[in-house]
C-alpha cells in the first residue's frame, strides 16, 4: 500500500482536500487532471476505491464531460477550431500543416516525445478571428499554415530544438 500511496500521492492530497466527498467528484477530477494531465484508468480506479463508489460511475462521469481526457496529452496543447466560420476560412489547412510539421499520422494526436498534442474542437468562440487556434491557452487569430509552423518552431527553439 505504501507504493500506491507514493504513486498516487497527489491524488491522495486532492481527495483529502475534498474531504473524500463523492459530491466533489468533478473538482477532484479537475485537480487530478491538472497534476497528471489526464485521468488514467488506474487513477480512476483508485479514486473510485477511495470514495467507495463504483468504477463504472467514476468512468461515466469522466467520459461524460469533454473537459476530461483519458489519454495522455503533450506538454503543448494546440486546439484548432473547425467550427463553421473557421472551416470556411480553411482551418483544415492549419490542421494538415500542424500534422505534417509534427509528423503525426492520421489517427495520432500527440507527438511521440509528448511535446505536442493537437485537438480539433467545434468552436473556440472567436469566429471573428477565423481561422483561430489556441496554443497553451493563448488565442491566435487569422492563422495561416506559415504562422502556425512559426508558432511550433518557436516552441521547439525554447525546448532546445527537440
Amino acid at each position: 500500500m505504501v507504493s500506491n500511496y507514493n504513486k498516487f500521492e497527489a491524488v491522495c492530497r486532492i481527495l483529502k482536500e475534498n474531504n473524500f466527498d463523492e459530491s466533489k467528484l468533478i473538482p477532484i477530477f479537475q485537480a487530478v487532471q491538472e497534476v497528471y494531465k489526464y485521468l488514467s484508468e488506474e487513477v480512476l480506479t483508485f479514486i473510485a476505491s477511495s470514495l467507495n463508489i463504483s468504477p463504472a460511475k467514476v468512468y461515466g462521469v469522466a467520459t461524460f464531460f469533454a473537459h476530461f481526457t483519458l489519454k495522455p496529452k503533450g506538454k503543448n496543447i494546440i486546439k484548432v477550431c473547425d467550427g463553421t466560420a473557421c472551416h470556411v476560412k480553411k482551418s483544415a489547412n492549419l490542421i494538415d500543416a500542424i500534422k505534417k510539421k509534427l509528423d503525426l499520422k492520421e489517427n495520432e494526436s500527440s507527438t511521440k516525445d509528448m511535446l505536442f498534442t493537437i485537438e480539433i474542437v467545434a468552436c473556440l468562440g472567436a469566429c471573428g478571428l477565423a481561422p483561430v487556434l489556441v496554443m497553451n491557452e493563448e488565442v491566435h487569430g487569422q492563422m495561416t499554415s506559415d504562422k502556425v509552423i512559426g508558432l511550433i518552431d518557436e516552441v521547439l527553439k525554447q525546448e532546445g530544438g527537440k
